[in-house]
């Protein structure tokens, strides 16, 4: 590609030149190859979504598009600037990659306004949900592309996600029959099978992980989902490289998320704290960024009092942000604070319906020997989701408390096993 000359190379050489050099890490020269794409044409939404990536401002990108006249006679940035549809375009794309996920957001649902029902749009829009934690809207817009376009591919593995968390394993099953169906070779497809099998087959799961990379390195999803397989499977160093080769890639909250474990679970405290302090530097006004902080901080017993300030910090920065409000009540909670816990999680109650919010007031209950209120929750938890293992154990713990049992006894079962061990012996 590179024997045939500047001048001479066309639309296509361009790009697949650019995509070479970018997969090569040799991100100078593929910027200048995307750029000269957009020269040709503004409407290649690869270079567009490239150059944001490789760190261009929306301004350089814009002042690239042709300023040759329009058949109408008026030149095409007169077009644009009726329009302004395609410069939004590119400042969302430079929004997102610069973590500014809310700015990005904001631009992608007016865009939304402008070409309703638009696949691509709505699937831009869903992804970036999903990385910000609006799980519900994430999911919704998903189905609402998934009914314009039922053989759509583009980020599935993002909804895949969505249903696991959600427990929702009879839509996942679903979605991934029809994506087999549809293209079994594509990256997406690998990773939602990934997700399928992580709660039947831990090994299974990896290799479908591993697989989606194989198929396409710069596949960021695909080296998430490994990470945290491993992570689940007691390997913290290899999770350690599964994210930093997501970071390398394009930085998100969960790469962080999952280094930040990643470390905590090695013990390398000074790692996590510094891996957790460049997500802040990232994203200075993301109250996620700074409950990670916190959550560095919280894994040391003599370092709670500054975990206690960072997550106050993000609750400032996002009231509803109910993540944060769990950790601190953990914090109020195992520091023998539990009035503060329970008015804390109160005010979640109104507008909330997520299973973790009553398991963790199950829990706190339950250690003010609230056993009733503490049932309560626990039940409340497992109507919206039967799945919540968090919330199955501790009904079974607070069952056992109910009849005046130890909770933390050894089973019968058990008991058993080690009399006839010692039976064993003896004989």
């Amino acid at each position: 590609m590179e024997g045939i000359p500047a001048k001479a190379r066309n639309l296509q050489m361009n790009l697949l030149l650019g995509r070479l050099y970018r997969i090569t890490k040799h991100n100078r020269s593929a910027i200048a190859c995307y750029k000269d794409c957009l020269r040709h044409c503004p409407y290649i939404f690869e270079a567009i979504t490239a150059l944001a990536e490789l760190g261009c401002s929306a301004k350089d990108i814009v002042s690239l598009f042709p300023q040759t006249p329009m058949r109408s006679g008026r030149p095409l940035s007169d077009c644009l600037d009726s329009s302004r549809w395609l410069q939004r375009y590119v400042e969302a794309f430079c929004c997102i990659a610069s973590n500014d996920y809310t700015g990005g957001l904001e631009v992608f649902t007016e865009l939304l306004q402008r070409f309703p029902n638009n696949v691509h749009i709505l699937l831009e829009v869903a992804k970036v949900e999903a990385v910000i934690g609006k799980n519900d809207d994430a999911i919704m817009n998903f189905e609402k592309a998934r009914s314009i376009d039922p053989y759509v591919v583009t980020y599935m593995d993002e909804y895949a996600m969505l249903l696991k968390l959600k427990s929702d394993y009879i839509k996942l099953n679903r979605l991934v029959f029809d994506l087999l169906n549809i293209d079994p070779i594509r990256p997406e497809v690998s990773v939602a099978l990934s997700v399928l099998w992580e709660t039947k087959d831990d090994r299974r799961a990896l290799t479908y992980a591993e697989k989606s990379i194989q198929v396409d390195e710069r596949h960021v999803p695909g080296y998430i989902v490994k990470g945290y397989l491993l992570l689940a499977t007691n390997r913290p160093e290899a999770a350690v490289a599964a994210f930093r080769g997501a970071q390398e890639l394009r930085p998100d909250l969960r790469s962080y998320q999952g280094l930040v474990r990643s470390y905590l679970a090695l013990s390398k405290l000074k790692e996590a704290l510094s891996a957790a302090r460049d997500f802040v530097k990232a994203m200075p006004h993301s109250a996620k960024a700074t409950k990670l902080v916190g959550d560095v901080y919280a894994s040391h017993s003599g370092s709670r009092d500054k975990a206690k300030k960072y997550y106050e910090s993000a609750l400032r920065l996002e009231p509803g942000f109910l993540e944060a409000a769990l950790a601190l009540a953990e914090l109020h909670k195992v520091e023998g604070r539990l009035d503060d816990a329970l008015s804390l999680l109160s005010r979640y109650l109104k507008d909330c319906t997520d299973d973790s919010l009553h398991v963790k007031l199950a829990q706190v209950y339950a250690t003010k020997n609230m056993l009733q209120a503490a049932l309560s929750h626990y039940q409340s938890a497992l109507r919206l989701n039967p799945q919540n293992e968090a919330a199955k154990k501790g009904l079974e713990r607070l069952e056992k408390q109910m009849k005046g049992l130890d909770p933390d006894a050894p089973e019968d079962d058990e008991e058993n096993d080690v009399d006839d061990a010692d039976i064993d012996q003896d004989d």
